[in-house]
């Protein structure tokens, strides 16, 4: 079950915060929905949950804070928003990839697909699915890791009435077999038809939290819609008629000939008027927004005739009106209510929550209902006890099984608590305090929230792999780079005065750097990039995390993509050099050891700088433009400080290197040294090496510095 205490936003410039004190229960086995408008903080509450945005508060799941999990996805299935992913990739690749993400066998992907019917479309590129697909495959990743509890936000959004028919089929079956549901909407309808409890939220505050049964009954009043050119006489003997069976029915004058009438049916409606004479131009069955604050919950706003809510707040007698301009309700219910036999507690209850959820016409009253749930700890104190003892009472039934399978359910707080105590130890074993205790004890402001950092991947080299090879981006750019090389060598070999080292690499002097170069710098970026663009590695989290067993695996996918292409374009520069001109420009040089290492060094060293700088900047523009600016910037600062005048040089440095390491290292080892050496005392080289070493050094930074928050 998820368990919410005081979920407060922080509050924005000259504005309130978007959520004021939210606290509500979803129990197992259940589908809870969270009710309202856009605007209303449905999101909100939903990223302060799951610790996604900063505020305060805290939420338990299944008795644990999120942070305190040690897989999130393997206890939470979360939706948010679109479904992350490349376009390019195809619906079985991108739940493969997050199948390493998420630590579970691949077969998983099949077995999801199955589940939301996307057998047939496993191939289809993620570019090319409709909303109804898109939503169908957002819902698998939800259900990827097997979580208990499922959390979406507004999922049948844009959605056709057969596809949210099924999704909510789908989130009725997860319930059925123990799971906990959360799912946020804006239709009431919807909601009454789909959910087993309904949280309804206003301006960022709760208003009602009911079962559906009460919420359709007091926030959704079914009626009677009945238009009559003889509205006033029929209205007065439904009234009549209601009196004597002592029956309560309610009838309410709208615009016209309309009558909206409550508490009876089309069948006596009928029955009525067929006896009386009275000619019926409709009579139809309709569900209409009833309550304070329910007029907010609708996405679309009725118009005068269809929003009885309006006229239900006017008085009335047991006549008809004659005032055609404000409609009258004309009410037939008996002396005694029929809910005046309630127990005192429960209408102590009903009392405290009509108390706080009602509207008010003034800015004065606007704040009223803030004032009476903080001014007096023993009010609040007493409405504790009081919910305490009536939701024992109704916890013995059956139906409340799943609510108190949980042992740390038994020690909650009531939901009509006015604010959350201090926060209990997060520590699974802990227990937290009572409602009295907690009721004693309030605080005008709960623990902070801070925002919780990814886990994933848990497969981090499985993961970049075939985050890789999911998508042609990187098979096109190497192609392309390959193609641009050759067409560089062919002409600077037709030009002449290119040495031959250069001319294999396709390196003319005019440029910073060679194409093999720029594209393992791209492909780099591109390695972290692409993931800040989209995030395949969990929607709910937003950016990719910082994790150094993930940069590990880039950097090593990285430096293999580099060495390949390294080896690529010098064989195809000489392949079509050959080709073109004959055996004399292809002849292998002499040093060639000292070229090799410094040609694999630099592609490396560029892809590289390439990752670094697009996980720090969140970028693949910023990483690239890292790779072309240590040609063009940091080599010359360089050169400048060792052409410096200086009284003593770093000449002969190698050889100095290779005396002090007087061991014969195996299989000429010290000549390989060597080599290492001089490169590094290459202008190029120096360059960058100081650049990725302030680039590792800058990532390391911010990954520590995003912990330590």
């Amino acid at each position: 079950m998820i368990q919410a205490f005081g979920l407060t936003s922080n509050p924005r410039k000259d504005l309130p915060p978007a959520v004021d004190d939210v606290s509500f229960e979803a129990c197992a086995g259940h589908v809870t929905a969270l009710l309202g408008t856009p605007g209303s903080g449905r999101t909100t509450v939903l990223r302060l949950m799951l610790e996604l945005q900063q505020g305060r508060g805290f939420t338990y799941f299944r008795g644990r804070p999120l942070h305190r999990i040690a897989h999130p996805s393997r206890e939470v299935g979360v939706l948010l928003g679109d479904v992350p992913g490349h376009p390019a990739r195809t619906v079985r690749g991108h739940l493969r990839m997050l199948c390493a993400a998420a630590g579970v066998p691949v077969r998983r992907a099949d077995e999801v697909l199955e589940t939301v019917g996307l057998v047939s479309l496993r191939d289809e590129r993620l570019g090319t699915l409709s909303r109804g697909m898109d939503r169908r495959l957002g819902l698998a990743c939800a259900l990827l890791a097997d979580p208990h509890t499922l959390v979406l936000d507004d999922p049948t959004a844009d959605l056709s009435a057969r596809e949210a028919r099924w999704l909510h089929g789908t989130l009725r079956a997860h319930a059925a077999q123990g799971g906990t549901v959360l799912l946020s909407l804006s239709d009431p309808k919807e909601a009454v038809r789909n959910a087993d409890r309904v949280v309804t939220l206003e301006r960022g505050r709760i208003v009602a939290d009911q079962d559906v049964t009460e919420f359709a009954r007091t926030r959704l009043r079914p009626r009677v819609a009945v238009r009559t050119p003889y509205a006033p006489r029929l209205a007065a003997l439904l009234a009549k008629e209601a009196r004597s069976a002592r029956r309560s029915v309610e009838v309410v004058r709208e615009s016209g000939n309309r009558l909206s009438v409550y508490g009876s049916t089309c069948a006596d409606i009928g029955e009525t008027a067929f006896r009386h004479g009275i000619l019926v131009h409709q009579l139809a069955d309709e569900v209409g927004d009833m309550g304070p604050g329910a007029g907010a919950c609708t996405s679309e706003q009725p118009d005068a005739a269809d929003a009885p809510g309006r006229s239900h707040a006017q008085g009335g007698d047991d006549t008809a009106g004659t005032d055609k301009t404000a409609p009258r309700p004309i009410t037939g219910q008996p002396e005694t209510a029929p809910h005046a036999t309630a127990a005192p507690d429960r209408v102590q209850e009903t009392a405290a929550a009509a108390a706080l959820s009602a509207p008010t016409d003034s800015a004065a009253d606007a704040d009223a209902a803030p004032r009476l749930r903080t001014a007096d700890p023993r009010s609040l104190a007493l409405i504790s006890r009081s919910a305490a003892d009536a939701d024992a009472d109704a916890d013995l039934g059956p139906a409340s099984r799943p609510h108190t399978a949980d042992p740390q359910s038994l020690a909650l707080p009531p939901r009509s608590a006015a604010a959350p105590g201090p926060a209990p130890d997060p520590a699974p074993a802990a227990t937290p305090p009572t409602a009295h205790t907690r009721s004693l004890a309030l605080t005008p402001l709960p623990p902070p929230i801070s925002v919780r950092s990814a886990p994933s991947p848990l497969r981090p080299l499985r993961y970049e792999l075939r985050r890789v090879t999911g998508i042609g981006t990187g098979f096109l750019t190497a192609a392309a780079v390959l193609v641009v090389s050759a067409v560089t060598a062919v002409l600077l070999a037709r030009i002449g005065h290119t040495p031959q080292a250069r001319l294999l690499a396709a390196w003319p002097r005019e440029l910073p750097l060679p194409p093999a170069a720029l594209g393992a710098g791209l492909l780099g970026a591109l390695a972290f990039g692409d993931e800040f663009r989209h995030p395949a590695l969990a929607a709910d989290r937003g950016t990719v995390p910082r994790r150094l067993g993930l940069l590990t695996a880039k950097l090593l996918v990285a430096a293999v993509t580099a060495l390949t292409l390294a080896f690529l374009t010098v064989g195809c520069d000489a392949e079509v050099l050959y080709l073109v001109y004959g055996r004399e420009l292809t002849r292998v040089p002499a040093d060639w050891p000292s070229l090799s290492a410094s040609w694999t060094g630099l592609l490396v060293g560029c892809a590289w700088a390439g990752v670094l700088a697009a996980g720090i900047f969140r970028s693949t523009t910023a990483g690239l433009a890292a790779v072309v600016a240590v040609p063009v910037v940091v080599v010359p600062l360089v050169q400048k400080v060792w052409a410096g005048s200086s009284v003593r040089t770093a000449a002969g440095f190698p050889l100095r290197l290779r005396e002090t390491l007087w061991l014969q290292w195996p299989f000429g080892g010290e000549r390989y040294l060597s080599v290492l050496a001089r490169v590094l005392v290459q202008p190029v080289g120096g360059a960058l090496t100081l650049s990725l070493t302030a680039l590792l050094c800058a990532y390391l930074f911010t990954t520590l510095r995003s912990r330590v928050r």
